[in-house]
């Protein structure tokens, strides 16, 4: 039986003598002139269809006692003006027919208003409630945008390892892959033989698909990845996640300017295309979840970018007349509360912090002549904080096996890498983007595990 999409009938809001619709009851009014009320939702959009039900109607004697609010149906009828104000259109059931019941002595999606700890319970549920659809629409358009953006510039899509045996950020935060039996680990000379292990070394989930990025931006000049990143860090803030996406750009003959113009560009293009296309479940956020979202966006995508170096930064912060947790020294990595305040009381808009020191960022990142500093950028966004940290990358073969050697970092392991500066090295850059902190600023949503289907978190992977 064909159907339409709800969001099609309500934006063209135009009667049609017959119509079907497939979709799940949010709620029922029976009325007592012999008349049932149901709103029928699809996921398509935010909003509800009414079905008007006459009692007379055959099949809904046969389903009566199975309507209620999580059922799956069918309605077929007339799609007509409604009587409501709050509809343009309603369907006059001729036919019903109920593919799944849900008993209301079970179903917890019986009130209107859940929190959102007791819906990360039932994450297998929560898709159905109106802020958790409007934030999956919200993300898939945000998806669609990334690739529609790097394409129509012509980068190519990579997909880089999931399973790595180098780690980028040289943080040790990765989820070790083996099938070692770990009742019986094989040792020589007391340590893990890693030989006998699947692949013949120490293995784990990514935390970057930078670095492989980086030998395919050497030959195919401009190139981006999308996907799955892991990080085995015991953080239970509203900031973090265990399972991640991000996506990288890397880009051939980019110096650390072009890399702040291509990621201001893309932030940009990123709120329009949302403003754009997903306006109602947008207002839905500014209206339930975060007043005043709408004009926030605005501003990121009217204004131009802050762009001040982490000297003066340090600067500004240290003649701030604030009392920071964390006091703001030259040397000392920016905090939440560092961006917050740089973003939302100086610049008041978004603000990009570029030419960190050396110490606080990892090998591969340009040096700059002075010695100290390296050519980095963060994308500071008011009420979130960084979105995407990024830089130049170090294309000197003798400058970054020094800095490799300063950081303890085993050359052979990572032979590769130099080898792309050994052989038509050349100057390059790119970002990283959080997908996730994405979709939370851009809905407004206040914790990470919201804005992702099935949040992985510390003593946490259902489903």
């Amino acid at each position: 039986m064909k159907h339409t999409k709800i969001n099609k009938l309500i934006t063209e809001n135009i009667e049609h003598p017959e119509i079907t619709v497939k979709g799940w009851v949010r709620t029922r009014r029976d009325s007592k002139g012999g008349f049932s009320f149901l709103e029928v939702n699809d996921g398509s959009c935010l909003k509800n269809i009414q079905v008007v039900v006459d009692h007379s109607v055959e099949t809904f004697q046969k389903y009566a006692s199975q309507l209620h609010t999580g059922s799956s149906v069918a309605v077929c009828g007339p799609l007509v003006r409604s009587q409501g104000k709050e509809q343009g259109v309603e369907i006059q059931a001729k036919e019903i027919t109920v593919y799944g019941g849900a008993n209301p002595e079970s179903y917890p999606l019986q009130k209107k208003h859940h929190s959102f700890e007791f819906l990360r319970e039932i994450a297998h549920l929560r898709a159905r409630t109106n802020t958790f659809g409007a934030v999956m629409r919200v993300r898939n358009r945000l998806a669609f945008g990334i690739h529609k953006f790097f394409n129509d510039k012509g980068f190519v899509y990579l997909h880089t390892p999931i399973i790595t045996a180098g780690d980028c950020e040289g943080a040790g935060e990765l989820f070790q892959v083996t099938t070692l039996d770990l009742n019986n680990i094989p040792r020589v000379n007391g340590k893990i033989d890693y030989k006998q292990d699947f692949f013949g070394d120490k293995t784990g989930l990514t935390v970057s698909g930078q670095l492989q990025g980086e030998t395919y931006a050497m030959a195919l000049s401009e190139i981006y990845t999308f996907g799955p990143t892991f990080r085995a860090e015991n953080s239970h803030t509203s900031r973090h996640l265990a399972e991640f996406w991000m996506v990288e750009p890397e880009m051939a003959f980019y110096d650390l300017n072009d890399d702040m113009d291509l990621a201001e560009e893309f932030i940009k293009y990123l709120f329009h295309d949302a403003l754009s296309h997903c306006a109602e479940d947008l207002e839905f956020f500014d209206a339930r979840i975060h007043p005043g979202l709408l004009e926030n966006h605005r501003l990121i995508c009217d204004a131009p970018f802050e762009r001040v170096d982490y000297t003066k930064a340090i600067e500004l912060l240290g003649k701030a007349n604030v009392k920071f947790t964390y006091a703001p020294e030259w040397g000392c990595n920016l905090q939440a509360e560092h961006e917050h305040y740089l973003s939302e009381t100086v610049f008041k808009r978004p603000v990009m912090v570029f030419n960190y020191p050396e110490k606080i960022k990892p090998f591969y990142m340009k040096a700059n002549e002075d010695g100290k500093t390296v050519r980095a950028m963060d994308v500071l966004l008011p009420k979130l904080g960084e979105i995407i940290g990024g830089s130049q990358r170090e294309d000197d073969y003798d400058i970054l096996l020094q800095r490799m050697r300063d950081k303890d970092i085993e050359e052979k392991e990572y032979q590769w890498y130099l080898d792309l500066r050994r052989f038509g090295s050349a100057p390059h850059a790119g970002f990283g983007l959080g997908f996730e902190r994405l979709v939370q600023f851009v809905t407004g949503m206040e914790n990470i595990r919201d804005v992702i289907p099935f949040p992985r978190t510390p003593k946490n992977a259902k489903f």
